[in-house]
Order: C-alpha cells, then sequence, then structure tokens
C-alpha cells in the first residue's frame, strides 16, 4: 500500500526541503525529527491534530526527499533552516513538536524565533547530561554499527528483518516509504552524518548554551529501554526532569521505549491539544 500524502519542495538557506502539511487554523505545529529519521516518523501524530492546528512535518537537507547538502549539515545548519521554514510558513501562533536530536536542533533554533505558544520534548537528552561529556567516542562507536548497517542495506529483504520492529510501530504505508528512504545506503549514510553533527557540536552548544525557551515545555520521558541503553537510562531520565524542572515546565513518563511518536502518539497529540488551549499572551 502506498503513502498517499501530498508534499511540496520550499528552498531554505540555499537547500531543498521537502515538506508536508496537513490540517488548518491559526496555530501551526512543527515537528523536528530525531537523528536517522525524516517526516514519516510523525505520521502516526499528525492526524490527530488536524482538528486544532496545521500539522508541518518536513526531511531536513540530505535526507527523505530533500536535497542533498555539500558540506554536510551542523546543528546550527539544521537550526537555521527550522528558523527559515517557521518564518515561511507559521506567521501566527506556533507549537514546535521535537523528538531525541530534534531536541537539540529547536533548542539552538528558538533563540531566533519570536515567542512561540508552546513545545512538546520527545526523549530528548539535554546537553547538560553526562553522556555528552564524551560523545565522540560514542559517536564514534555508533557510527562503526551504522556503516556495518549500510552494508546490509543493500540486501532489502535483510533489512525488513533488521528493522521489523519499526514494521510493528508503524502503518503499514509509512513502515514501506521508511525502507525506500531511510533504511536504505543513502539513509543510513545520512543518519551517519546527523550523528557526526551532533558529536561536531556538542563541545559548543554546552559552552554557548542555547537561552532558555520562553514558553510553554512539556517533556515526555520513555520509561522503557533495551538492555543496551539501560546503563545510562536513569540518569538521561534525571537530566530530563531537572531540564523540565529549569523551564519551569510540565514532565511526564511515557510507558514506552525511545520511539514515542509512534508508540505513544495519543499522549504527544494531548500535549499539542493542552499547550493549543493555553491562552495567547
Amino acid at each position: 500500500m502506498a503513502r498517499d500524502i501530498s508534499g511540496r519542495r520550499l528552498t531554505l538557506c540555499g537547500n531543498e526541503i521537502y515538506v508536508e502539511e496537513s490540517g488548518s487554523g491559526d496555530t501551526c505545529v512543527i515537528f523536528e525529527s530525531g537523528g536517522g529519521s525524516g517526516r514519516t516518523l510523525w505520521d502516526p501524530v499528525a492526524p490527530l491534530l488536524g482538528d486544532i492546528a496545521r500539522t508541518v512535518a518536513y526531511d531536513r537537507a540530505g535526507r527523505g526527499r530533500s536535497g542533498r547538502s555539500s558540506p554536510a549539515q551542523t546543528l546550527d545548519d539544521m537550526a537555521s533552516t527550522l528558523v527559515a521554514l517557521v518564518e515561511m510558513l507559521a506567521p501566527k501562533r506556533l507549537i514546535l513538536v521535537a523528538h531525541s536530536m530534534g531536541g537539540l536542533i529547536v533548542r539552538r533554533a528558538i533563540e531566533s524565533l519570536p515567542r512561540p505558544a508552546g513545545l512538546v520534548m520527545l526523549d530528548t537528552t539535554p546537553d547538560a547530561a553526562p553522556i555528552y561529556d564524551d560523545w565522540s567516542a560514542t559517536a564514534r562507536k555508533t557510527d562503526r554499527i551504522l556503516a556495518a548497517q549500510q552494508a546490509l542495506a543493500h540486501c532489502r529483504p535483510l533489512m525488513r528483518v533488521l528493522t521489523r520492529p519499526y514494521g510493528r510501530m508503524f502503518p503499514a504505508d509509512t513502515y514501506a516509504t521508511m525502507l525506500s528512504e531511510d533504511f536504505t545506503p543513502e539513509g543510513i549514510a545520512q543518519t551517519r552524518r546527523e550523528i557526526a553533527a551532533v558529536a561536531m557540536g556538542i563541545s559548543e552548544f554546552r559552552s554557548r548554551s542555547p537561552r532558555l525557551p520562553n514558553c510553554e515545555v512539556i517533556l515526555i520521558s520513555a520509561t522503557r529501554v533495551n538492555r543496551w541503553q539501560a546503563r545510562n537510562h536513569a540518569t538521561i531520565r534525571e537530566y530530563q526532569r531537572r531540564y523540565a524542572e529549569q523551564v519551569q515546565g510540565r514532565f511526564e513518563d511515557a510507558d514506552c521505549g525511545h520511539i514515542v511518536p509512534a508508540e505513544r502518539p495519543d499522549q504527544v497529540a494531548a500535549a499539542v491539544r493542552r499547550l493549543a488551549d493555553v491562552p495567547r499572551r
């Protein structure tokens, strides 16, 4: 079954960016995906918001249907693209929703934006967390794993086996699109570039930490984790809780793993609706 969602291409910061929009209203919800994901990550969430807002999901430069970028994008480049997207598509009331690495991009972008109505962060690790103390070593290890996956991605039946959890989490047409865009040699190469961007940019991010968002914030933290991530999970959740307290935001547990948009779309949509109901200031 083909994924039948229309989109368009915009030129932002010198790159061709593919955007999909749905819903209607004065409030605009823009989604920022985590590393390794594009616009399809939000397929379970966007339909739940079309009655209250216009939703915007997009592929970062180099991913999915967006154009390639040379040289590779930095975190600041990604933030600049998001700012340009907001300025073009969300002139009125804005809510930002970010997953994982996307939270870093949004936090940098928000410095250059008029005050948004709210920010929903989905299992984003704050830059103050100790896991970033030696992120370069983690990034090198992750890159070796991704390099092996990139080689294996030439065998499509094998990739179906390796990505079977996504097939269970997402609608069949969404998963088929992910297989054709994200779980390909080029898609995994882009994931490697995004991981490298975090490794290169996290030191500056920590030394020049973005100012705190001047808006309502909801941080949703995944409570379940696989055995490879278990060692740092409690610490990450503690720093997520601290960040929520620092911005006087709301901290919520999500009974799921890291892919919150797919596993708990109702909870994500409820958080957005809560922010949409906040009176305009």
